[in-house]
C-alpha cells in the first residue's frame, strides 16, 4: 500500500472523499437560505441536524440560535472549532444558479435582501464536514471535540451572548479554539499572519438633534442634515491629520439617516461610525476624537441639544497564539502543500472571535485558552483568470471582496481545502491514536 499524500494526517484525512458530497450540498443549501444576525433559526436547525447525524451530542439555543456539538473520545485536550451562522443585508448579484433570493425584516422591521456575502455558509459547511470526518475516525485521535455554530457575528454580539449563556460552564472548557475565514485568495490556499490577524473596532451611533421645520423657512429651524454633513467631512481629518502615517487606523461613516421628505427639515439625524485599529490606545483615542468633533460641530450649528454618542458594538484585535499558529501552519504545509500556505498581512476587518481566548477572560474566566485563526482562499480558477491584474496583489484588489454583492466562493475547491485545513488544525491539538 502506498503512503498517504496527507502524511501523518492520512489516517483521518484519507476519509475526506466520503464527507465532501454532503458538505458541498450543505454549503449550497446554506447559501440559498441565508438568515440575518439573530434570526438564524433555519440555519441553526440544519447545522444541528448534521452534527447529530455525525454522532455528536448537540445543544441548541445557546446565546440565541447558537449550536454546540460535543464529541468525547477519551483522555486528551479539549479542542473547540468555531464557525458562524449569520448572513448580511445584501442583495446577491453573482448570477449563480444557487444564488440567494431571500428577503427578511431587518431590526426595524423593514424588508431587506439577505446574502451570505462573507463566507459564513462556507465556514459552517466545513465545520460540519470536519465534525463528520473526525467522528468517523475516532480510532486515530483522542480528546474532546467541541463545535460552535455562532449566531450574530456580523453584529459582534454572538460570541459574548454564547459565553454569557454558559459556553465555558455548561460545556467542556477548551484548551484551544480554532477558526478560519474566507478571503479573496485562490481557492485551495490558506494564509497565516505573523502578529495581528484582524483589527479591533468600535461601532458608534451618533444622534444629532436639530429643530424641525418647513423647507421654505430654514432660518426658523436648525438643520441636523447640515450639521451631520459637516461632521462627516470633519471626521476625515482624524486619520489624515491626527493619526501617525505609521499607524493603521480606519474611520468610516457607513450610515447616515435623516428626514422623510424633501420639503421638511427633520428634527434629528443619525450616523453610524466605524473605528478600526490594532490597539486599545488607538481605538480609545480615535473614539474620543469622534466625540469631540461631533460635539463641536453641533455647537457650531446651534443645535438645541447636545448630541448623543454611544457604542453599539466593540471587538478586540484578533491576536493568535504564536505556538499554536506555528503548529497549524506546519500541518497546512504538510496537507495542502507549502506552496499553498501564504503570509497574511494584518487586515482592518474585525471579528468577535477574540472573546473566546484571553481577550474574553474577564467574561468567561478561562485565561489559559489559546487561539489560532487563518484565512481560507475561495476564488475559483476561472474567476481568478478573468480578473484583471498583472500579479496576485493586483488581482486581489480587483476581485469582489467580502461583503460585496458579487462575492462568490468556489465550493468545488474551497470545501475540500476548508475541511482539510480545519481537520488538520484540530489534529495538531488532539492526541492520538485513541486507546
Amino acid at each position: 500500500m502506498s503512503p498517504s499524500p496527507n502524511g501523518a494526517y492520512g489516517p483521518v484525512l484519507d476519509g475526506l472523499p466520503r464527507v465532501l458530497r454532503p458538505t458541498v450540498a450543505d454549503y449550497l443549501d446554506l447559501h440559498r437560505h441565508p438568515e440575518l444576525s439573530g434570526a438564524e433559526e433555519r440555519t441553526a436547525a440544519r447545522h444541528a441536524e448534521r452534527l447529530r447525524d455525525a454522532g455528536l451530542e448537540v445543544t441548541t439555543g445557546v446565546g440565541g440560535h447558537g449550536v454546540v456539538g460535543v464529541l468525547r473520545n477519551g483522555p486528551g485536550p479539549v479542542v473547540l472549532l468555531r464557525a458562524e451562522l449569520d448572513a448580511l443585508p445584501v442583495r446577491e448579484a453573482t448570477g449563480l444558479p444557487y444564488a440567494s433570493e431571500a428577503v427578511a425584516p431587518d431590526a426595524e422591521g423593514r424588508p431587506v435582501p439577505v446574502m451570505h456575502a462573507c463566507g459564513h455558509d462556507l465556514h459552517l459547511a466545513c465545520l460540519g464536514g470536519t465534525a463528520a470526518l473526525l467522528a468517523g475516525t475516532t480510532g486515530h485521535w483522542s480528546g474532546t471535540l467541541v463545535t460552535v455554530g455562532q449566531p450574530a457575528e456580523e453584529t459582534l454580539g454572538g460570541a459574548r451572548a454564547m459565553l454569557e449563556d454558559g459556553l465555558y460552564t455548561r460545556f467542556p472548557v477548551p484548551d484551544v479554539v480554532l477558526a478560519q475565514h474566507t478571503a479573496p485568495l485562490p481557492a485551495g490556499m490558506v494564509a497565516h499572519a505573523h502578529g495581528p490577524v484582524l483589527a479591533g473596532s468600535r461601532l458608534l451611533e451618533v444622534v444629532v438633534h436639530g429643530s424641525g421645520g418647513h423647507a421654505a423657512s430654514p432660518h426658523l429651524a436648525v438643520d441636523p442634515v447640515v450639521a451631520a454633513a459637516a461632521i462627516v467631512l470633519r471626521l476625515q481629518t482624524v486619520v489624515s491629520r491626527e493619526t501617525s502615517p505609521a499607524e493603521q487606523v480606519v474611520l468610516t461613516v457607513g450610515s447616515l439617516h435623516a428626514g422623510t421628505r424633501g420639503n421638511v427639515v427633520p428634527a434629528s439625524a443619525t450616523l453610524e461610525v466605524s473605528v478600526r485599529a490594532f490597539g486599545d490606545e488607538a481605538l480609545g483615542r480615535v473614539t474620543a476624537a469622534v466625540r469631540r468633533i461631533v460635539t463641536a460641530e453641533c455647537a457650531a450649528s446651534g443645535c438645541p441639544r447636545d448630541p448623543s454618542v454611544r457604542v453599539l458594538a466593540r471587538s478586540q484585535p484578533t491576536l493568535a497564539d504564536p505556538g499554536t499558529v506555528a503548529a497549524v501552519r506546519r500541518a497546512h504545509e504538510e496537507t495542502l502543500g507549502a506552496g499553498r500556505v501564504a503570509v497574511w498581512p494584518a487586515s482592518t476587518a474585525t471579528e468577535d472571535f477574540p472573546l473566546y481566548g484571553p481577550a474574553g477572560a474577564a467574561l468567561h474566566g478561562a485565561g489559559e485558552v489559546r487561539t489560532a485563526y487563518w484565512m481560507l482562499g475561495c476564488v475559483g480558477p476561472e474567476q481568478w483568470a478573468r480578473t484583471p491584474g498583472a500579479g496576485a496583489a493586483a488581482k486581489m484588489a480587483a476581485l469582489p471582496p467580502n461583503h460585496s454583492p458579487a462575492f462568490r466562493p468556489d465550493p468545488r475547491l474551497s470545501v475540500p481545502a476548508g475541511v482539510t485545513a480545519l481537520t488538520a488544525a484540530a489534529l495538531t491539538q488532539l492526541t492520538g491514536p485513541a486507546r
